[in-house]
């Protein structure tokens, strides 16, 4: 995993399950509330319309009971290799902190699944940057839900 500049998180990770599996955990609201976000946090709120323009709106709860609200829309689907949406974490009055256009691919390897993605960071406002801080370890974190909700046979 790397960041490529300063608004881009990229990281690439191999999953031991097949690519149609793994494009439907990332697709599935029931799937999605089971591993999105960082470590013991729960989703509340998973609603996934996936097709382009479709809506995105999942409540993140912290441990401690905070609920972090991010919204956004699917750009491009192309089952099973490839999700483009973007997605703002929102402040307290439903505003946008700052958006993101991530980009999800999906490479079959022998039954295995390489998964690349890349968060482009599009807009931020002041008060972002703790937010932005954290994304690598928030993705890193998710990713690693997602492989032991894979390793579950979802």
């Amino acid at each position: 995993m790397h960041a490529s500049d300063a608004n881009d998180l990229v990281i690439t990770r191999v999953f031991d399950a097949p690519r149609d599996l793994v494009f439907r955990v990332w697709t599935d609201p029931a799937h999605v509330a089971r591993w999105w976000g960082p470590k013991d946090f729960t989703n509340p709120r998973c609603e996934l319309d996936v097709r382009p323009g479709g809506a995105i709106h999942i409540d993140m709860r912290s441990p401690d009971g905070t609920v972090y609200p991010m919204k956004g829309v699917f750009a491009e689907i192309v089952a099973p290799e490839r999700l483009v949406f973007s997605s703002s974490a929102l402040d307290e009055n439903g505003a946008a902190l700052f958006e993101v256009l991530t980009t999800v691919t999906f490479v079959d390897e022998g039954g295995k699944t390489k998964l690349t993605m890349r968060a482009h960071v599009t807009k931020t406002t002041p008060g972002a940057q703790m937010y932005l801080e954290g994304m690598e370890t928030g993705w890193t974190q998710s990713l690693q839900r997602l492989a032991d909700h894979l390793a579950n046979k979802a």
